[in-house]
């Protein structure tokens, strides 16, 4: 997801996204720990996402 689809969501929708990929990071984790995963790629992209997504959080909660 790009940082100008993030911008496009509303502050209830970030919230609801970070704690489904905050989820799905925990999964991926796990599940690599166990046994490699095929792409272990998705594990950084998803840790990054979760980056910007409390970024835009962040920003929208402070400027108020």
């Amino acid at each position: 997801m790009k940082q100008s689809i993030v911008k496009d969501l509303t502050t209830d929708e970030i919230r609801d996204r970070i704690a489904e990929e905050t989820a799905n990071y925990r999964k991926l984790t796990m599940s690599h720990a166990v046994s490699p995963i095929e792409n272990p790629l998705k594990i950084r992209s998803t840790r990054r996402l979760i980056a910007r997504l409390n970024t835009e959080l962040k920003k929208r909660t402070t400027q108020k």
